[in-house]
């Protein structure tokens, strides 16, 4: 090290330099000024430079650690006091190797072998000893004729207190993320409802250690006569505001799904309730309907990705644009969209980190999750996990990802069986009750029911097709469904009045059909359909 050569950028150095080194060099012109007044040079003390001082004083009350050592073996020149209270006295001429074992836990004498090859100096930032202690530590190249080989400058400064801080700021963090992943987790369906006509498999996987966990979520609500509401959404949030934000819209859409309403009616109403419930966050959302008898998912979105849907044949196909904007922006009306889900074809609903990356426009994602799906068979959870792979979504991943996976299974052979349909369109005046009637018997005698099963289900439809002939208009359709499970009633009318259970007095002659129907079915329920008018069902389990 050249101490000089850094006096001599210090301020007062250069002037006092040219006052030793220029006796008799003022021209005589001015010679006049060359002697000062007394006072005026009692006034003007002389200023010190580096050379005025000792560097191993300088160096030896230093508050940071360091020690000089010279030589391709490292050997030990000087240790200041601060580093030989913290490690003890070295021995001078002793090796670093043999003298320094602190060296070996810092990982220094690497560092050491780099800075005498490269003549640069290095730097290592909190590392570890046994005993606890945190350091930063530089290497500095020394260049000096009395170092054979040269030598390096270990300046070692304590940082213990700051890394115990970071530490107890990163346990603080985890333990914050953890409880996250845990009511994330606790909130979304501990088991999916599997309805009869489809299978389903939906997987949810939180960020990294580094990335906060955020609102996504997912459902399967089933709605009866074989209907089936799916659901996924994301808050745009992070931490346990999100979640639980994320964990009340979850229930309020199984709320709003109870009323059958269709699915754009679904997200008006969770578009005003996000924005009750914390103004500052939106939310992104799908809810989407499948209705066995139309073979379509009918939908609508509040800015979420779009639906991709594979048919049997590979093919994927991709449903129109988000039908509103995303939850919690308010003054909106939403719309419902649809796309075909026929037998053999399989639905992907997600969350954008699935797709999303940085430096990648989102579109390229989603194109990329269409090349994966076009080549992903097998049951609903094996379509997940390779969908995650192919996309490169790991342990580590920057975001929460959830996947759900839908199938409408293309059934043959013996398990086609177990699926029928019937319908009969309900013509004419009070005469097409006994027409229904016999019409329902022969149907679940041909479906071989039990005998019980049978009457019941006849009985049940007397009372459906005669509450829609007095109370609806037409047209009007009695339609009879078998699944593996259950035998599903209904009968749709023109008339968009919904029917009210209520408790019939002994004189009443009306008002007991919809109680009949509550007492020998296992479920029942009403509904609105699209373009006016209504539909009544009832449902029955099937024997083991």
């Amino acid at each position: 090290m050249n101490f000089t050569r850094w006096s001599a950028r210090l301020p007062g150095t250069q002037r006092r330099t040219a006052a030793r080194g220029t006796e008799g060099s003022v021209p005589a012109a001015r010679g006049e000024y060359e002697q000062q007044p007394e006072h005026l040079a009692d006034e003007a003390p002389e200023v010190p430079t580096l050379e005025d001082f000792s560097v191993r004083e300088i160096i030896g009350r230093l508050p940071g650690l360091v020690a000089l050592v010279h030589g391709p073996e490292h050997r030990i020149a000087y240790v200041n006091d601060a580093y030989a209270a913290a490690f003890g006295p070295r021995p001078a001429g002793a090796t670093v190797a043999d003298a320094c074992p602190e060296a070996e836990e810092l990982g220094l004498l690497p560092l050491m072998d780099q800075v005498l090859r490269s003549g640069k100096p290095r730097t290592v930032k909190s590392r570890k000893t046994q005993d606890g202690g945190s350091y930063t530590v530089t290497c500095l190249p020394v260049d000096s004729t009395r170092f054979e080989g040269g030598g390096v400058l270990v300046h070692a400064a304590d940082v213990t207190d700051h890394a115990e801080a970071a530490e107890r700021l990163r346990a603080s963090e985890r333990r914050h993320r953890e409880t996250a992943v845990t009511l994330q987790r606790s909130l979304l369906p501990q088991e999916l409802e599997q309805p009869d006509d489809l299978r389903i498999a939906a997987t949810y996987q939180p960020g990294g250690t580094d990335a906060a966990v955020g609102g996504d979520w997912y459902d399967v609500i089933t709605l009866g006569a074989g209907r089936t509401a799916l659901v996924i959404g994301d808050v745009m949030g992070r931490g346990v505001r999100a979640a639980a934000v994320m964990g009340q819209l979850r229930t309020a859409v199984r709320a709003y799904a109870r009323l059958d309403l269709p699915p754009h009616e679904v997200l008006q109403l969770l578009d005003g309730l996000a924005a009750e419930i914390d103004a500052s966050q939106i939310a992104t959302c799908v809810y989407a309907v499948h209705d066995p008898n139309e073979g379509k998912l009918v939908y609508a979105s509040a800015g979420h990705l779009p639906i991709l849907v594979r048919d049997e044949d590979g093919s994927v196909r991709r449903a129109e644009d988000p039908t509103g904007p995303p939850l919690g922006t308010g003054g909106w009306l939403h719309t419902s969209g649809a796309i075909a889900l026929p037998p053999g074809s399989t639905a992907v609903l997600y969350t954008d980190g699935l797709v999303e990356r940085r430096r990648e426009d989102i579109d390229e994602g989603v194109a990329a999750l269409e090349r994966a799906l076009s080549g992903a068979v097998g049951t609903p959870q094996v379509v997940c996990d390779r969908l995650l792979r192919s996309l490169g979504v790991t342990a580590e991943h920057d975001d929460d990802v959830a996947v759900l996976v839908v199938q409408h299974p293309s059934r043959k052979g013996a398990d086609a069986e177990l699926f029928h349909n019937a319908a009969l369109e309900l013509l004419g005046g009070v005469e097409a009750a006994p027409r229904a009637r016999a019409f329902a018997s022969g149907v679940l005698s041909s479906w071989r029911f039990p005998v019980e099963l049978r009457d019941l289900g006849v009985l049940a439809t007397s009372e459906l097709v005669a509450n829609s002939l007095k109370h609806g208009t037409p047209p009007m359709r009695l339609r009879l469904r078998r699944t593996d499970r259950r035998l599903i009633i209904e009968v749709t009318d023109g008339d968009d009045h919904l029917p009210r259970r209520r408790r019939a007095e002994t004189e009443d002659e009306a008002g007991r059909g919809i109680s009949i129907i509550a007492t020998i079915a296992s479920s029942w329920g009403s509904r609105r359909t699209p373009g006016g008018g209504k539909a009544v069902w009832c449902e029955f389990a099937l024997p083991d």
